[in-house]
């Protein structure tokens, strides 16, 4: 898996959210953080083999005025490209804490399996 060249740069509106790719037994686990965003303002998608995960971050009370700010208020969105070994259908993800896991499991054809050996 990995970063695909429309999700390398992004438009002046979003934010490319940090991330980790790490490799279990089954599958792979990406990592996206994403502080501020709910369960509600999360977006994960798959098409023509890409992953795309949105973050809808609510919009900042701007009743007073912002003395310091390093944090930009805008929603995050990040485009990855997936092997064709990603079972597709079985994607999960969850947010916890702002940081988004999606578990991408491989597909049965391509996990490795004992074979028995007979007399």
């Amino acid at each position: 898996m990995q970063q695909s060249r429309s999700g390398s740069s992004t438009s002046p509106a979003h934010v490319t959210p940090l991330a980790n790719i790490l490799e279990t037994a089954d599958g792979y686990v990406l990592e996206a953080e994403m502080p501020g965003v709910s369960k509600d303002g999360i977006e994960v998608s798959v098409e023509n083999g890409q992953l795309t995960v949105v973050g809808h971050r609510p919009k900042a009370d701007l009743q007073r005025p912002i003395l310091y700010r390093e944090s930009r208020g805008l929603d995050y969105w990040r485009v990855f490209e997936l092997d064709a070994s990603i079972d597709t259908a079985h994607i999960k993800a969850r947010i916890d804490q702002g940081i988004l896991r999606v578990t991408l499991p491989k597909a049965e054809a391509v996990k490795p399996r004992k074979i028995q050996v007979t007399e």
